[in-house]
């Protein structure tokens, strides 16, 4: 159970321990999730995993230099190993056969495999002051004490502004690296700049989730905000909502609940974000997918069905006959529970009349099968005449165009053809009086 005053004493931050831990957690939440969005976008995703393995040896370096654990001592080790960890990439990759995922996950194993080693030589050194030193494998945000939280959230406010200020020089070697160049851009002074700021949210985040969980702490956050817009100034406010809010919820839960660590439920938080964000997003989710996939074969089955109405109009001369399921089944291979659904669709549109057994074009519904027949014999018209396609090979590929053709592109269509009157097959191209 859950105790109420627990909750109280949380939310009212009366306690300066959870001051701290609250404010030093936002501040490193938000820090990592701004620009693990500039990572993701450069698919940097695993150097960030290589990084946060690689800054385990520089915390064990900065506290045999100085004896005790001091944050600034910690963090300097930290981002040396760190920036020291993408540099060996580069070299690895540019003087040798071996690829970039092959060269990070050699960098990987041996700067963590040092930091082990390291780590258990500390241990076994005899320093008192030692203790929690292996916190930072998997991070002990509520040992947060006042002058962490202004060492970590100082180098926080420093990540955050140096987005802000290099904002459009990042926008650009992140999305169009040859128009970067073009305009003179000192490309690797930005890049060193960027990955200086990755290093240090890695660097600072340990504090909160360790070393272990860190590529999650900046990917996460900013992979979720990816299914909610395509603006990245969006996504960055979105990625930091989202980290702030985790950070809160892992706080909490550690606090009201006992032996509950802050860093891993702040993982399990955003992971649960990004699942129900990947699920119920509402243009790029698995649900908003699964409609779009209906709507779509709704329409085909609609496309279809008002062609074969209007093909057998064509041929028999007459449009506004009646038509009985089994004529529209003769003349295309329908299959009948869908054709049964799509006349009842139909119907509903006033596209066709439903009369007992039977249905009749409505003149919309003529109108509209006539566009589908007409973009599939221009469709084919421009595959044989500027494509030089085979006449056996230009209708599979129409009764798929003929779908998703726009008004637009349809009268481009027209006016590239010289608004022809019939297609290779001599058959007429009807055209809207």
């Amino acid at each position: 159970m859950v105790d109420i005053q627990n909750i109280i004493d949380f939310l009212s931050l009366k306690e300066a321990n959870v001051r701290y831990v609250v404010l030093g957690t936002i501040l490193l939440s938000v820090a990592s999730s701004v620009i693990g969005c500039f990572a993701l976008l450069r698919k940097r995703a695993l150097i960030v995993d290589s990084i946060s393995h690689s800054v385990l040896p520089g915390v064990c370096i900065g506290f045999m230099i100085s004896g005790t654990k001091d944050p600034l001592f910690l963090l300097g080790g930290a981002m040396l190993t760190g920036w020291l960890s993408i540099y060996f990439i580069d070299i690895i990759t540019r003087y040798s056969k071996i690829k970039a995922d092959t060269a990070i996950g050699l960098n990987l194993s041996v700067f963590f495999a040092v930091g082990i080693l390291l780590l258990t030589i500390i241990q076994n050194s005899g320093n008192p002051n030692q203790s929690g030193l292996s916190d930072f494998l998997f991070g002990k945000a509520a040992t947060m004490v006042e002058s962490d939280m202004l060492t970590f959230g100082g180098m926080a406010l420093l990540v955050i502004s140096g987005v802000a200020l290099f904002y459009k020089q990042f926008v650009l070697i992140s999305f169009d690296m040859n128009f970067a160049k073009t305009i003179g851009l000192n490309i690797k002074f930005y890049e060193f700049v960027l990955s200086i700021l990755t290093v240090m949210a890695v660097a600072i985040g340990i504090q909160t989730v360790g070393v272990v969980l860190m590529a999650a702490m900046l990917i996460t956050p900013a992979a979720t905000a990816r299914y909610w817009t395509d603006n990245l100034r969006m996504m960055l406010l979105i990625a930091a909502v989202i980290g702030a809010f985790s950070g809160i919820a892992g706080a909490f839960i550690s606090y009201t609940y006992d032996n509950m660590p802050t860093g891993p439920w702040i993982v399990i938080v955003f992971s649960l974000i990004a699942i129900a964000s990947m699920i119920f997003a509402p243009r790029k989710g698995i649900v908003a997918k699964w409609f779009r996939q209906k709507q779509n074969s709704y329409k085909i089955m609609e496309d279809n069905i008002l062609k074969a109405f209007y093909h057998l109009g064509e041929k028999e001369g007459d449009f506004y006959k009646k038509r009985t399921v089994e004529d529209l089944m003769n003349l295309r291979k329908f299959e009948r529970g869908r054709l049964l659904n799509g006349l009842k669709w139909l119907s509903a549109e006033n596209t066709i009349v439903h009369i007992n057994d039977t249905y009749v074009l409505s003149k919309r519904g003529k109108a509209a099968g006539e566009r589908i027949v007409r973009i599939h014999r221009l469709w084919e018209l421009y595959l044989k005449k500027y494509l030089r396609v085979a006449d056996d090979h230009v209708h599979d590929d129409a009764e798929t165009i003929e779908h998703i053709i726009t008004p637009e592109l349809e009268l481009q269509l027209e006016k590239l053809l010289d608004y022809p009157e019939e297609d290779q097959h001599n058959k007429k191209i009807p055209y809207s009086k």
